[in-house]
């Protein structure tokens, strides 16, 4: 099929792979246009338009799809599909309607449970068992359009956003190459108005770790948080990242340090959680091992 790709960050860079090696004819790449970033605060192409530009794709990066030019230079294009997935921006209805197939969101949920811009981490900070890929044609709404495909993905005890995206990523490739298959033939499913959640976006005021929480929601937001933007507490008066966790024996008082030799193990309220992977600011991450090494921390000190 001849397709129009809207994608900006690295987790759209496998779906445009995917649909490349499928053969699809891409007219077009859509991203983000470069931020500035890095000491310097130079102007850095998205991961989308770094790996368009390798691949020799075309690549457009207007900051509106509102003017009526850029509509024209969309359906000049004459596009069977358009493939979205996390692109950043409003398509307008010119843009919806101009390829002949319509527009197809990749969304990383089973919708319609946590439509909005924070699915992943969302999922996991609320402890779900599961989340997934849904192949959805795009309507005017936020992600309210019909299901084409969807596919489960089971949340591991042990995963991250991190971790979660990464799998999630690679299964939306996969089904979308599946669905322009058998596009003609997908039966659209409605969304039902019961079990709708919102995903609203992650703010950094929602990183700092609460330990009078229960260790289960202690757990669930810290490795909902990781890597991006990572939740942190204070250790000796300086933040520090919290990256992976996992359940532990024990009990204290909220933020009471119960181990620190081998392992560092934080009382919660109710239940204990150990924390695996830490990181100081303007450092690299650590386990908590080298980490201990290299910061003493006593036993009974209050986070």
């Amino acid at each position: 099929m001849r397709v129009a790709f809207m994608g900006t960050p690295d987790f759209s860079v496998p779906v445009l792979q995917a649909l490349v090696d499928a053969g699809h004819q891409i007219a077009a790449v859509y991203c983000q246009p470069p931020r500035p970033a890095g000491r310097g605060k130079k102007d850095r192409p998205s991961p989308v338009q770094k790996r368009a530009e390798e691949l020799g794709l075309k690549v457009r990066h207007p900051v509106s799809l509102r003017a009526p030019e850029v509509q024209a230079d969309f359906a000049a294009l004459n596009a069977d599909v358009a493939v979205v997935v996390a692109y950043g921006l409003i398509l307008p209805q010119a843009i919806l309607d101009a390829p002949r197939q319509g527009c197809v969101n990749i969304h990383a949920s089973l919708l319609p449970r946590w439509r909005g811009a924070a699915p992943i981490h969302r999922a996991i900070m609320a402890g779900d068992p599961e989340t997934g890929i849904c192949i959805m044609q795009m309507d005017a709404g936020l992600d309210t359009g019909p299901v084409l495909l969807r596919e489960p993905v089971p949340i591991a005890p042990e995963d991250t956003t991190g971790t979660l995206h990464d799998r999630l990523s690679e299964n939306g490739a996969a089904l979308i190459v599946q669905a322009l298959e058998r596009i003609d033939r997908l039966t659209p499913d409605p969304q039902p108005d019961d079990g709708v959640t919102y995903a609203v976006k992650i703010d950094k005021s929602e990183a700092r770790v609460d330990w009078n929480r229960p260790a289960e929601v202690v757990d669930r937001h810290i490795r909902g948080l990781s890597p991006f933007p990572g939740a942190w507490t204070e250790i000796d008066g300086a933040r520090v990242k919290l990256l992976h966790s996992r359940l532990a024996p024990g009990q204290g008082a909220p933020g009471e340090v119960l181990q620190a030799g081998d392992a560092l193990v934080v009382a919660c309220s109710g239940g204990a959680i150990e924390i695996t992977r830490l990181q100081r600011a303007g450092r690299g991450a650590q386990d908590s091992a080298s980490f201990l090494r290299g910061q003493r921390i006593e036993k009974g000190t209050r986070l």
